[in-house]
């Protein structure tokens, strides 16, 4: 018996779903370019499985996702119509829009939907009440269907109406093909503890969160690997200058404490050693410098080339890798390079793989490592909420029977 069949949680093609009125809670929160287009589709092939399985039951399809982080309703920047126009082409088959997400007008769309046919809502976010977690919000969605299915892992860990609260409200309920991958492979490393060769190396700009997560995993990696903003904050706590590098000194106290958790427990925190600096992030001629030889004035955007070095060197002394978020501001070429090197010569590293987070995922998939990797995560801070929690995460809990 595998992990999964333990958490009490369905896959969707264990539910009575023919004929019924199936909502799914996709994850269409792509990427966007400078310009604001959406850059990449390739999340969307994830949900197709479960789409055409769903279809080939003859059932009535309601898609719901989320899109970036508007600031006002209807913000037109963030509509899911683009979305709708491209699964339309994948499916090659009419797919229905409606410009809001819940109403007498999107219940009325709901109705006359026949069996095979998609409906696409507009964005769940759109309406405030999708980040409060409100009971009326999730009893209006519910309204709609008749079996829930949750394709979003990598908002999981968030207490969001439609993924915390409405499955409450279905009786029939479950997750999509991909969910249950991301659980299986992130099943891989419960269990792992300390003296098992755990890696765990975390970059990216949600620092704040991610520093929380560091002290739990003191207790399964053997080594934790920090670049990106949140290692600046470490190094200021061990004392070092980092120039104009912006550092958050409200969990300066924390690093510290975690600095000497992982001393006690014998797990090495690997810190950068040189890096790439600029006076700002648009700066076309960035400089090369020593961790202790900061220049004043100068913001770190990027690892250097010994850091780079030494990362791969501690990651290939592991047995297993979960790569969570880019070490530079990896969107600038100047400032992708130790990212991109780094991935290039993980890849060829014998030990299992993992990576987790979108910008992550879209990093290694522009630079061709994806397929090099035993599996990619939707989520980041999805993934290592589930490593943390031993797989309770708010979206899981509430698919239990």
């Amino acid at each position: 018996m595998g992990f999964f069949d333990t958490l009490g949680v369905k896959c969707v093609n264990e539910l009575a779903i023919r004929e019924k009125r199936v909502l799914l809670r996709t994850d269409f929160n792509f990427p966007v370019d400078e310009n604001g287009n959406i850059a990449d589709f390739t999340r969307m092939d994830k949900a197709i499985p479960t789409i055409k399985h769903i279809l080939e039951h003859n059932a009535r399809l309601i898609i719901a996702s989320h899109f970036g982080r508007p600031e006002s309703e209807k913000d037109i920047q963030y509509t899911l119509e683009p979305f709708a126009a491209r699964l339309a082409e994948i499916l090659e088959q009419d797919i229905y829009f409606f410009e809001d997400c819940v109403g007498m007008g999107a219940m009325q769309m709901v109705r006359d939907l026949k069996p095979g046919q998609i409906l696409v809502l507009e964005n769940l976010r759109f309406n405030p009440d999708e980040k409060k977690g409100t009971s009326a919000f999730a009893r209006e969605l519910a309204k709609m269907c008749d079996v829930y299915i949750n394709d979003a892992f990598c908002v999981c860990h968030r207490k969001d109406t439609s993924i915390a609260l409405l499955p409450r409200f279905v009786d029939t309920k479950g997750v999509s093909f991909s969910v249950k991958q991301e659980i299986d492979e992130l099943s891989k490393f419960l269990g792992l503890e300390h003296g098992s060769g755990m890696c765990i190396m975390l970059g990216g700009s949600n620092t704040t969160d991610k520093i929380g997560l560091i002290r739990p995993m003191l207790d399964m990696a053997d080594k934790i690997i920090i670049g990106g903003p949140l290692a600046y904050t470490f190094m200021a706590a061990q004392g070092m200058s980092v120039g104009a590098t912006p550092v958050d000194e409200d969990k300066i106290p924390l690093a510290k404490e975690i600095l000497k958790s992982a001393k006690v427990r014998k797990v090495e925190i690997v810190l950068p050693i040189d890096h790439v600096v600029a006076e700002t992030v648009n700066s076309t001629e960035p400089a090369g410098c020593k961790a202790d030889s900061f220049p004043e004035g100068m913001t770190a955007f990027d690892i250097g080339p010994e850091t780079v070095k030494l990362f791969a060197q501690k990651i290939a002394e592991c047995k297993h890798l979960f790569w969570c978020g880019p070490l530079g501001v990896y969107e600038k070429p100047q400032f992708s390079i130790g990212s991109l090197r780094l991935a290039e010569q993980v890849s060829k590293l014998p030990i299992y793989k993992a990576a987790g987070g979108g910008d992550t995922d879209e990093m290694l998939r522009r630079a061709g490592f994806a397929d090099k990797f035993d599996h990619v995560f939707t989520g980041g801070m999805a993934a290592l909420e589930f490593l943390k929690n031993g797989g309770m995460i708010p979206g899981l809990e509430a698919l239990k029977d």
